[in-house]
Order: C-alpha cells, then structure tokens, then sequence
C-alpha cells in the first residue's frame, strides 16, 4: 500500500505545468455529460429525469490545463437530488475545486408535469425543456432558468377576414429569467400557458377537444400578442430581475415560422 501512495505521488501532473503564452482561456471544461438526475416538484414529490450538463470554468493563463476529471466528480456528489439552491452550490464547488475565479454550468433535462384535461379531467403527461444556467463572474453568482412552453395560437388577421374558420398552430413560448429568489418551473409554465389561445394537453378526449378548439378561437393571438402578454407578467414578479421572452409559431399556412422576442432588464429598486 505504502508503494501504491509513493507511485501515485510520482506520477507528473502536466495540467498544473507551467505555459508561456501568456494567453488566459475563457471557457475550459466538460460538455455534453449525460446524468441521471431528480428534481424537486411544486407538489411535492421528486421527478426522476436525465440532464445534459455543460461545466466549464476559466483558465489562467499560466497554467497548461485544468483538471477534467474533477468536474465528474463534484457531478457524481450532486446528482441525487437537484434544486435551484443545490445547483448553486455545485458551481461555487466547482470553482473553488478547480481553482478557478470564473465558472459556468448548464443543465439541461426534460420536465414532466402531470395535467387534467379541461372537460373530461383524464390525466396525462406532458413534457417541457428546461435548462438552468449558472455563473460565477467577476466575483458575482446569478442563475437563469429557461423553460420552453408549447401552446395553441390563432391568428387573429385569419380569424377576421375568413368565413369559416381561422389557421392555428402550435406556438413555443421561451422565457429565459435571471431571478433572485426561488420560483419553481411549474410557476413559470403556469405563467406562459394562460397567455397561449389555449394550452396543450397529452391526452384530449371528444369533449375536451371540442373546448379548446373553440377556446383558441375565441382568444385569438398574435406571436407579438404572445410576447407583449408574458412580458407583462414577468414584469410584476419582483424575483425576476431580467429576462428574454420569446415566441416562435411554426405556420400552418407557411413554410416558416412567425417569431418575436422581448429582452428586459428592470431597474434596481
């Protein structure tokens, strides 16, 4: 055992070698990293889902290259159970174990919520993209949450100069938010689904399709509707200190999609 600690202590570590290019790297690290992951629900419970993770950190520019290996590590320590607060805690270990000044990490991972159709209530899943985002820069710790948001719009121009009918399509609403105080995903899809012509469900049944068909036609939107009404919300909410709202709808009646976006940083009270 005693030679095993001696040859392992001999073996050269050439990341923490010396350079003499004097060039500093912005990002170094790990991407693409698949892992399974859970995460914390509203309700309560703990969903079991799979996250990609990007983990980079900055490099001096006195050293050769950092140390990969650790980024696996301080993953495998925090897998068992993501929230918002945990995430934040891995990318300052992070840091302070690579030795870094500067940090980031992206999580990338499917999220299901469980919703009840509007007229039958038949349950069913349905699943949204989201990514959490931190960094460590400058001395300063901020988070971004991106939640992608499938919902129904209708065109309001087709809806006034048809006879019978209007075009619809399906919509992704993005909001991506820097906040300072816990807000949930769930809060977020809430947000975003009541401002859609109708929100979309995993499993629809006669009379459900029949309400949110007409739902959508009474509410029609535009894609700057749809922007202009989210940013609105989120203009409210104290705990979202800036954020990007974007709308993309994939045409029925085009080969390209409609799209509009809204950045927003609030003034600091």
């Amino acid at each position: 055992m005693g030679s095993m600690k001696r040859d392992l202590q001999n073996i050269p570590d050439v990341q923490s070698t010396p350079d003499s290019r004097k060039l500093a790297i912005d990002k170094v690290g790990v991407k693409a990293i698949r892992h399974p992951i859970r995460i914390t629900e509203r309700a309560g419970g703990v969903q079991h889902t799979i996250a990609t993770f990007n983990m980079y950190v900055c490099l001096p520019h006195q050293f050769k290259g950092t140390h990969m290996s650790r980024f696996v590590e301080i993953l495998e320590e925090h897998e068992r159970e993501i929230t918002v607060e945990t995430f934040q805690v891995m990318l300052r270990e992070m840091v302070e174990r690579l030795e870094a000044e500067e940090g980031h990490i992206e999580m990338a991972f499917p999220y299901f919520i469980e919703k009840k159709a509007p007229v039958s209530g038949v349950k069913s899943l349905l699943d949204y993209e989201v990514v959490f985002i931190g960094e460590i820069k400058k001395k300063k710790q901020s988070f971004l949450m991106k939640v992608v948001v499938p919902v129904t719009s209708l065109c309001p121009c087709s809806k006034k100069i048809s006879e019978r009918g209007a075009h619809n399509q399906r919509s992704h609403v993005t909001v991506t938010a820097r906040t300072n105080d816990f807000v949930w995903i769930e809060e977020i899809v809430d947000i975003v689904e009541k401002q859609g012509s109708s929100e979309l469900y995993g499993l629809l049944k006669r009379p459900d399709e029949k309400y949110v068909t007409e739902r959508a036609y009474d509410n029609p939107k535009f894609v700057e509707d749809m922007v202009r009404d989210v940013a609105a919300v989120l203009n409210l909410d104290s705990r979202i200190e800036s954020y990007v709202v974007e709308s993309e709808n994939f045409e029925s009646i085009h080969n390209h999609s409609a799209y509009a976006l809204i950045e927003k940083t609030k003034r600091a009270r």
